[in-house]
Parts: C-alpha cells; structure tokens; sequence
C-alpha cells in the first residue's frame, strides 16, 4: 500500500511539474509575441513620425542652397557698397 502511495505521489509531482513547465513556456510564448507586437507598433510610429534619410538628404539640400543664396545676395552687397563709394569720391 505504501508504495502504491509512493507512486500516486511521485506521478502526481511529475505530472504537476509538466503542468507548471507547460505553463511557463506558453506564457513566455505569449510574452515573446507581445514584444513582437510592441516592436511592429514601434516601427511604425518611428516611420510616421520621424524623418527617413531621404527626406534629410533633401532638407538638407535645400538649406544648402537657402545659405548659398544669402553668401551671394550679401556678396553683392559689399559690391554695391564698394560702387557707392567709388561714386560718391569722383562726384566731388
């Protein structure tokens, strides 16, 4: 009878730890396709929110050339300043 009982047990804890097992592994199942859903989310809101190198390329393109506009207009100024002047001495 008592090893009748001992076996009962000794099934019964085997039984019980695959069940626990079986548990953890399915919630680490569950917990590794919630970080994957998390992590699509998250690519996503970055490729809407953010800029992509493309659009940088271009933006700075076009400060670039927003800056190479004021060198000139400001080199034209000192030109212009430059023939105010040289007016200004013959006149007299």
């Amino acid at each position: 009878m008592a090893a009748v009982a001992f076996g009962i047990t000794v099934i019964g804890f085997i039984f019980g730890a695959f069940w626990r097992m079986w548990g953890l592994i399915k919630e680490a199942g569950e917990k590794g396709d919630r970080a994957q859903r998390d992590l699509a989310a998250h690519k996503l809101e970055i490729a809407q929110n953010y800029v992509t190198k493309a659009g940088m390329h271009e933006q700075t393109a076009q400060l670039l050339r927003a800056i190479e506009s004021i060198g000139n207009r400001i080199d034209t100024i000192s030109e212009r300043i430059d023939r105010a002047f040289e007016r200004s001495q013959t006149s007299r």
